[in-house]
């Protein structure tokens, strides 16, 4: 997948330069444990933290950001969004890689509640408390493991929000209810591993208000990828995490 534009900076970039860019590098810097101030102001302190970046990645430690350094930098979000290996796999297994390769690169929020550079990728651009990203994260593994397969495999599109998920796959007639696994009309065999699931508000069984990827199933609880959350398992938590979950206010979506 093509990165957003906000990684189509001017480089080199050096001590004296102000802005966006600076901003980006000061957030990756951050992100790979080389913390500083992020105000877009590229001062002693962020050519410091790039030198102990460039020494840590053995790379030529010359405080200047230029393109093999901004490479090494953002490389986690390269490797999460590049297209997968094989298109042998099927889609909902293609889902269940795109998830792993994710979560192989830690994706999490950084600056405040909803914010960072992996929740833009996520949202399009789109940052802050208003932008709950569980949602968005599943619908960039969608986007990501249908490149490259023809025809366009997708049931449903994906969006920003819980709901419109639901809303889409009951469009689709590929929303499975939990009523209907306890009734019996439907069952888990139904389901495989890249299943989007949802889970539902205990007070409004019509609303839903996080969602990831399922990435194995079991007779009492799931395996699951999912953004948005933390190991307590909070639905608005800050980082891409594995999670086991049972299957209380619990429904899905078969892909």
């Amino acid at each position: 997948m093509k990165l957003p534009l906000e990684y189509h900076v001017f480089l080199p970039m050096d001590r004296g330069a102000k802005g966006k860019d600076v901003r980006l590098v000061q957030e990756w810097l951050c992100l790979q444990d080389c913390h500083v101030k992020i105000d877009g102001v590229f001062g002693p302190a962020t050519e410091a933290s790039v030198r102990k970046f460039q020494t840590k990645s053995k790379l030529p430690a010359t405080g200047v950001v230029d393109d093999d350094t901004f490479r090494f930098l953002v490389s986690p979000c390269l490797r999460a969004s590049k297209t997968l290996a094989t298109t042998a796999e099927t889609y909902p297994q293609r889902v269940v890689s795109a998830a792993r390769q994710h979560l192989r690169e830690h994706p999490r929020e950084l600056g405040g509640r909803n914010c960072g550079p992996w929740v833009r990728l996520y949202t399009g651009g789109r940052e802050g408390a208003e932008w709950p990203w569980s949602a968005a994260f599943v619908t960039f593994l969608l986007t990501q493991a249908a490149e490259k397969m023809r025809p366009d495999p997708r049931a449903i599109e994906g969006g920003f929000t819980c709901d419109m998920l639901a809303s889409q796959a009951k469009k689709a007639d590929r929303f499975i209810a939990e009523a209907d696994l306890r009734s019996g009309d439907r069952s888990l065999s139904d389901l495989t591993p890249g299943t989007v699931f949802l889970v539902r508000n205990p007070a409004n069984a019509t609303d839903w208000v996080h969602t990831g990827i399922v990435t194995a199933f079991y007779p009492d609880y799931m395996e699951t990828i999912e953004g948005n959350t933390n190991d307590d398992g909070g639905m608005e938590g800050y980082e891409v995490c594995r999670r086991l979950r049972g299957y209380q206010n619990i429904d899905f979506v078969k892909i």
